[in-house]
Parts: C-alpha cells; sequence; structure tokens
C-alpha cells in the first residue's frame, strides 16, 4: 500500500510512501535526454526529457516507482489489486505497457494538459517486463503547479479523473475516495461548534476535538481521508527547508510502522518516503531506517548524457550526537 500527494508553497513539492513488506534495490535514478527508450509497442524515444525518481533498474531499463521531470511533471504509481486490468494490444491505440507508462508520459509531456492528451490513445497493455518481473497492479496520480489526476486501467477501460485533493492511496477505484470525503466534511482544524442539541450546553474539554472522527488507521481509505485533510489544512512557510520538512511531516501522519500491518512474508512499512521539489529538479527521501533527509539535484547531472545516473538509498539511521 502506499500514498502519494501534491503540495505548494512557494515551489511545487510532489513525493509519496512507498509501503511494502520488502523492498527491491530501489536507487534515486536520473535518466538524461539522449538516454534511449525503446517501448515494447511505441517504437523509440531516442530524445526526450530528462526525469529524477525512484526506479528499481533492471536490464540498464529504470522501472520507476515515482518521477518527476525537468518541466516539473510528475507521476506516481501505487498498489491497485484485483482494480487493475490491462488489455491486449488494440489497433489505433498507443499500447504500452505499465512499466513503460512514467517514461512515456514525462519523456514526451511538459504538463498534465499534455498528459491527458496522451491518455485519451492510451491502452494499458498487459505485457510484463520479464518472466522474473511480472507486472504490478497500479493506478497513478500525475500533476503538475496546477492540477492533478489519477489514472486507472480497469476493466470497463481506462478511466482518467480529476484530483482536486492531490492525493492517491490505494484501493477502492479512485471515485469512491471522492465520494467518502463527504462522510468527514463537518471535520475542522478548528474547535467545533455545538449543534448536537438546542439548549444544552456542551463545549470542548481537549485541543483537538474539531477533527475528532478524523480515521487513524492504516488502510487505503482512512489514509485518504487522513493525507488529504492534513494536506488541506497544512501550514508552512515557503523556504526550501520549511517547505519540504512540511511535506515530510504531511507523509509522516499515514505513515506505517512494522509489526502493526502483518501480511503474508512480514509486515508492511514504509519503506521509503519522497518529496520531489519539481520546479528545481531535487528529490529528497528518506527510508525507514535512516530519518535523515537526504537530496540527489537532477541539475547536477549531465543532462546530455545517455547514461542513466543511479544513487544507492543510504538506508542506516544517522544519528548526530550533540555532546
Amino acid at each position: 500500500m502506499c500514498t502519494a500527494i501534491a503540495y505548494k508553497t512557494k515551489d511545487h513539492y510532489f513525493g509519496r510512501n512507498l509501503d511494502y513488506e520488502f523492498a527491491y534495490n530501489q536507487t534515486v535514478t536520473v535518466t538524461p535526454r539522449n538516454y534511449p527508450f525503446t517501448f515494447r509497442r511505441t517504437g523509440e524515444m531516442k530524445t526526450h526529457y530528462a526525469m529524477i525518481g525512484m526506479a528499481y533498474v533492471q536490464e540498464d531499463y529504470p522501472l520507476y516507482y515515482d518521477a518527476t521531470n525537468e518541466k516539473g511533471l510528475s507521476i506516481a504509481g501505487l498498489n491497485f489489486p484485483k482494480n487493475a486490468d490491462y488489455k491486449s494490444e488494440q489497433a489505433g491505440k498507443d499500447n504500452v505497457a505499465p512499466f513503460e507508462f512514467i517514461p512515456w508520459i514525462l519523456g514526451q509531456c511538459a504538463n498534465v494538459g499534455e498528459a491527458r492528451e496522451k491518455l485519451s490513445r492510451l491502452n494499458m497493455l498487459n505485457e510484463d517486463f520479464s518472466a522474473a518481473l511480472p507486472l504490478s497492479p497500479l493506478h497513478w496520480i500525475i500533476s503538475d503547479r496546477e492540477e492533478s489526476i489519477a489514472a486507472e486501467s480497469v476493466k470497463e477501460g481506462l478511466k482518467v479523473y480529476d484530483d482536486p485533493v492531490g492525493v492517491l492511496t490505494n484501493n477502492p477505484t479512485f471515485d469512491y475516495h471522492i465520494t467518502n470525503l463527504a462522510n468527514y466534511m463537518s471535520l475542522s482544524a478548528e474547535d467545533p461548534k455545538n449543534s448536537f442539541a438546542k439548549g444544552l450546553e456542551l463545549s470542548p474539554y481537549s485541543r483537538g476535538m474539531g477533527s475528532l472522527g478524523l480515521p487513524g488507521d492504516l488502510s487505503s481509505a482512512s489514509r485518504f481521508i487522513k493525507a488529504a485533510f492534513t494536506l488541506a489544512n497544512s501550514v508552512s512557510g515557503e523556504t526550501e527547508e520549511e517547505s519540504i520538512s512540511q511535506f515530510f511531516h504531511i507523509l509522516a501522519s499515514v505513515e506505517q510502522q512494522r509489526g502493526c500491518c502483518k501480511v503474508e512474508g512480514g509486515w508492511e512499512h514504509t519503506i521509503y518516503s519522497s518529496c520531489c521539489n519539481t520546479d528545481r529538479g531535487i528529490y529528497y527521501y528518506t527510508t525507514y531506517e535512516n530519518s535523515r533527509i537526504t537530496g540527489v539535484d537532477m541539475h547536477r547531472e549531465d543532462l546530455e548524457s545517455s547514461k542513466l545516473v543511479s544513487y544507492p538509498l543510504i538506508t542506516g539511521q544517522q544519528i548526530f550526537m550533540q555532546n
């Protein structure tokens, strides 16, 4: 399970929690403009926008979990089991495998509007990366400075939704999550007003009672509500340090601790959290064991190169002793 958000102070930020029971050897990976992408059905993309994000690199191919391109367009893929439905090849469509989707969009689209146009002709192709790496059931959030959308390939076809809250989690489908927000429309960051009964004097006995009823469990529906409320009410300064600190605090409101969600093979937990300044191309991350924020600046690399650049995650906890 996972949670992704889009957030704006002076700059625009995009990132996610990746929650799972084990990690692949993911790295912060920069794909420069001249790295040649060869797509299964749509041919070769020899030149494209540069991008940075978290990827599992296999056979010199970046399998991105989330990424941002040099124009500030961002995408994250999140688990969508039993709902994701991929199709056989269709004539007259752009047939793109799910593992190709992030670079295919980010390589040629500068904003959500251009991504929408590409999505109108897209068929999500049911084709594995390899026998050892079958497809994952995913849906995606796509964001720029001005708007976000959610894309879901389901049994009925590819559905694209406006995402006015800038949040995506997992099941059910996105339309459910938006409808479910109405169940919490009375919540507030302010003290509650007594509307229980006329003539009955009631007053808050604690701070924070305006959000009484805000979910705190780890289910995807509850994380959507919690992240949406926290994001909508977030207050941050506009400096880079204040903005990224606040972003990670928002993600921390829905992070998963090892031991609280048992699954076959272990415990689901937040393997990494990411925050990309999409205006500057700087990708920040923390890991479950290392809460120190680490950054990689895409623009410090040779973006005219044809070679991937990957940085292994710093996973060991870094503790500063003050005395």
